[in-house]
């Protein structure tokens, strides 16, 4: 077994380090999610704390982990004889980003069960990890499936697998501790909210502490267990005043002030439900503890705001998480007292551009589109002006997202599961059977007895029961969503450069962004104006980091509109070979105008069929506005193979309807 890095030698972190701990010290307070970037200890953290958990006592021969003191009633190996247990350390269990429903919940032996009657059960990783420690790296990188399985396990701190109407059940209680790196995409809110803390990591900037972590590094790597060896005194001395705050935590005494301040900071940061509040009680208690203190202090529920509401204020997937700590300390100080006095009316704190949600305040620069001398379009007033380089004007800011139309694929795709596009899934409804392709994971009960039925005389058949071999038995063929690469495409020249079409039109891509994140796309960003074109972001999952390019978007210049979609197609060509089952959908945001180069509308075209061809799921979103419309989009829409909606239909509330499956998607593989 290899010597892990110990978690006192982890140089900085100080609040991933606390968090990791007050978990140690109880385990009530929910786990810890750790958000930052590559490369900043994370996982290594996070694997250093097993070898400071203290030794669970367990039945033994008990593969569930039941608690000698108080075995679990329904246990699969139970019932327990009383006296009989062991010591042992406290496991960490780590679940793979790909594992598989069986492998989490445990499986039931179908072949066994049918053929013999034996209903024997295989355990998975939550009941390795009951008792213990759930760690998963890239957690937002998680299936929904797995992640439905983790909420339930976590809701009700049992697992249940129901197989073919054999049910089982044990306990699946865990500390669940997960890494992430934002760039890569967000969490689910209703998991999100599992996390008891949460903390942000980044990588020092100080020379000494680089130089400080790379010599423990080098060190580590020459000669694991002589380091270890080196830091066994710390750790010993961290361990014990673990096992000191779990001894003390009972008699740490909660107040009503410090109960009122909790529930006032929870009231002003205006999180959803009441799980902060507790959350936050608990976190506060075990800071008492670990302290060494049986009274919780102010500047204990401090600390614990600081890291239990950040991940829980977020009223979007593009906000960050974060929380004001003037806002923090002046709730503190108004409900300090133990009788909670203070109240009076506060002016609310303002945010960007005067207020929460308020009008982004006017710019006093000229708009124009962008050519050498600008001109109002589409009623926009405005004195002309003259434009430098490319008329690149200031980003405009994006209208409020609104809940926009559903855009699938057609056809059935073989993708990763998502919520977009029809596809043959591990999960979904089931449409038919056929036999299995190496092991057998889901069983079409009614197509195996049909497959074994006509065999059984020659088997020689005398009782009851049927006799069942390995060529009957049948896989069920299962029918669900996936997920594709959302492609946006998108025109920012000066065509589209007035400011309030910009704005409108920054709003409409904002909430496509939204509706991909919340169907588990990956997206990707073009961007066209000038000259030329360029990947304002590669395919990625994260939907947020989409949002940031989005909002600095600057407008202006000529419409190379062949040139966005020729470097979209290259954007799809690579991706193809990355990840040939993702079938993709691209959206062109833009008024159909092309300017610039010779014929630039013929060279659109040619462009346009280029997708047409090779049977692309594309939309056009129609940005033209004012009194005369020239059909442009439409026109573009129809060389792409695709369809056409301006801003007005893309709202899932108009008359159009909420779902269009989008012609021209590629066949599945």
């Amino acid at each position: 077994m290899s010597t892990p890095f110990p978690f006192t030698a982890v140089v900085g972190q100080d609040d991933l380090r606390l968090a990791l701990l007050l978990n140690a010290v109880s385990p009530a307070v929910g786990g810890v999610l750790v958000r930052g970037e590559k490369g900043t200890a994370k996982s290594t953290a996070v694997r250093a704390l097993s070898a400071l958990m203290p030794e669970v006592d367990v039945v033994s021969g008990c593969r569930f982990s039941c608690d000698p003191g108080s075995p679990d009633p329904g246990c699969p190996d139970g019932p327990h004889a009383p006296g009989a247990f062991a010591s042992r350390p406290a496991r960490m269990v780590e679940l793979p980003v790909g594992a598989s429903e069986d492998r989490l919940v445990g499986a039931l032996d179908i072949e066994r069960a049918l053929a013999e009657g034996v209903k024997a059960f295989e355990p998975g990783l939550l009941a390795d990890a009951h008792r213990g420690i759930l760690y998963v790296d890239e957690v937002n990188l998680l299936h929904d499936h797995l992640v439905d399985l983790l909420l339930d396990a976590a809701a009700m701190g049992a697992s249940y697998v129901e197989r073919e109407g054999v049910s089982v059940r044990h306990a699946a209680r865990f500390l669940l501790v997960g890494t992430m790196n934002p760039e890569e995409g967000e969490l689910r809110p209703q998991l999100l909210d599992r996390f008891g803390l949460t903390v942000e990591v980044a990588a020092s900037r100080e020379p000494d502490q680089r130089v400080e972590v790379v010599r423990r590094r080098l060190a580590y790597d020459d000669d694991p267990a002589a380091f270890a060896a080196r830091w066994a005194d710390e750790e010993a001395a961290v361990r014990a005043r673990i096992v000191a705050a779990r001894e003390l935590l009972p008699s740490v005494r909660l107040g009503d002030g410090a109960l009122r301040q909790i529930a006032a900071t929870c009231a002003a940061f205006e999180v959803d439900g009441m799980r902060a509040d507790i959350v936050m009680a608990r976190t506060a208690t075990a800071l008492a503890a670990w302290a060494g203190r049986t009274e919780v202090l102010a500047e204990d529920v401090r600390q614990a705001a600081l890291l239990a509401l950040p991940h829980r204020r977020r009223r979007n997937p593009f906000d960050a998480p974060g929380l004001d700590e003037d806002k923090l300390d002046e709730t503190l100080e108004e409900f300090g007292g133990q009788d909670g006095d203070g109240g009076g009316d506060d002016d609310p704190d303002p945010g960007p551009g005067g207020g929460p949600g308020g009008q982004p305040q006017p710019d006093d620069a000229p708009q124009g589109d962008g050519d050498a001398t600008t001109r109002p379009e589409d009623g926009e007033g405005g004195e002309p002006q003259k434009s430098s380089g490319a008329g690149e004007q200031s980003p405009a800011r994006a209208a409020e997202p609104f809940r926009t139309k559903v855009f699938s694929v057609a056809g059935l795709g073989q993708g990763s599961a998502g919520r977009r596009s029809r596809a043959r899934t591990e999960h979904g409804r089931t449409t038919g059977a056929r036999r299995p392709q190496g092991a057998l994971t889901k069983l079409h009960l009614a197509a195996t007895v049909q497959a074994a039925a006509p065999h059984q005389r020659a088997r020689g058949r005398s009782g009851p029961g049927l006799k069942v071999r390995r060529d009957d038995l049948r896989q069920a063929v299962r029918e669900g969503h996936e997920s594709n690469l959302v492609l946006f495409v998108v025109d920012a020249s000066g065509s589209m450069a007035a400011r309030q079409r910009m704005s409108a039109v920054k709003g409409a891509v904002l909430s496509l962004l939204l509706d991909a994140y919340q169907r588990r796309d990956k997206v990707g960003l073009v961007t066209f104006r000038g000259s030329a074109a360029d990947v304002a972001l590669p395919p990625t999952s994260s939907v947020d980091a989409a949002a940031v390019r989005l909002e600095s978007l600057p407008t202006g210049g000529r419409t190379p509109l062949a040139a966005g979609l020729l470097r979209a197609h290259e954007v799809l060509r690579v991706e193809r070979l990355r990840d040939p089952a993702r079938r993709a959908l691209v959206v062109v945001v833009t008024d159909g105008r092309a300017t610039g180069g010779p014929e630039p509308v013929a060279l659109a075209g040619r462009a346009a069929r280029l997708f047409a061809a090779e049977g692309v799921a594309s939309v056009v979103v129609d940005c033209e506005s004012g009194p005369v419309r020239l059909g442009l989009a439409g026109q573009l829409a129809g060389e792409l193979g695709g369809t056409a909606v301006t801003l007005d239909e893309l709202r899932a509330d108009s008359i159009a309807g909420l779902v269009k499956d989008v012609q021209g998607s590629r066949r599945a593989a």
